[in-house]
């Protein structure tokens, strides 16, 4: 999925994973808010717990918009029960004001349709941290995407990746993005670590839900892709500085090109024909970028 590099618009920088004091963050929405525009996002969704406990909140950030700033509606859904009998963690970004409770008897995968019909990005959450495996992942047929990089869950307990799901659900036939989040919730150094870079021809809220969508976004925890073009079997790609341009598929099968501070590369596709690939850039200090896989 290369549409990200080729649709008209630019890129907006947005983290669509965030909690505040209406769940279980400390910090209250405005100040969320105000710490994400601050820091140079241009968007931002407060996703806190739908849950009873917290009186399902759909925390309602529009007044903290500005023609610079804008912000998304939505929440992290829970229903029961993943493969290992834990609560499911769904993200869903884009939900309407009125989206109603989590009934009693609603498991994830209704939840997650529910939250698609209604109009929802719905994403798998943090598959590393809490041990999803590919049954899980083909339970959850509504999703969008992946969380394949979550920042809170690198700080708290060194299980951020959703990448190994990912691919797996990949080569099993489902088409799914990645995207990568902080799911901050400010009581540690939880925030700005993961985004993702969304394209769109404006900051309007229904256009990134609508580029989220169509797969019109890559994500990063630093590097900058900037470019990826198609020319038959070859991929040029261009990016800010980085240690390793790799291009990965099913199984082992991969192409790299390695050097220093290294912005372009030209990669053969013809070992990954019949299959799927995804770009993945890494910077010197380890932190890397992950475009969308599309098929060969």
């Amino acid at each position: 999925m290369l549409s990200a590099f080729s649709a008209p618009g630019r890129f907006w920088k947005g983290n669509l994973h965030t909690h505040s004091n209406r769940s279980d963050g400390a910090l209250e929405p405005a100040e969320v808010c105000r710490r994400y525009r601050e820091a140079g996002y241009d968007f931002l969704c407060l996703s806190d717990h739908f849950l009873s406990q917290y009186s399902f909140p759909l925390t309602d950030t529009r007044e903290y918009r500005t023609e610079r700033f804008t912000t998304l509606i939505g929440a992290e859904l829970h229903a029961p029960a993943t493969h290992l009998g834990d609560l499911w963690h769904i993200l869903a970004v884009g939900l309407p004001h009125d989206f109603a409770a989590t009934p009693e008897g609603e498991d994830g995968p209704a939840l997650a349709r529910r939250a698609a019909a209604a109009g929802a990005f719905v994403g798998i959450a943090h598959p590393q941290w809490y041990g999803l495996d590919f049954t899980d992942g083909l339970a959850l047929d509504a999703a969008h995407a992946v969380e394949i990089y979550n920042h809170t869950c690198e700080m708290l307990s060194a299980r951020p990746d959703g990448v190994a799901l990912f691919d797996d659900l990949m080569t099993r036939g489902r088409q799914l993005t990645g995207f990568a989040s902080d799911d901050a919730h400010f009581h540690a150094n939880d925030s700005f670590g993961g985004w993702v870079q969304v394209k769109a021809e404006t900051l309007e809220p229904e256009a990134l839900l609508a580029a989220l969508k169509a797969g019109n976004y890559y994500a990063s925890t630093g590097p900058e892709i900037v470019s990826i073009e198609r020319d038959g079997d070859r991929l040029s790609v261009a990016a800010s500085p980085v240690r390793s341009i790799v291009l990965a598929g099913p199984g082992a099968r991969s192409a790299v090109v390695h050097g220093e501070a290294i912005t372009e590369a030209e990669l053969d596709l013809s070992r990954f024909a019949g299959g799927w690939c995804r770009v993945v850039v890494t910077d010197n200090n380890g932190k890397r970028a992950w475009a969308q896989p599309f098929t060969v």
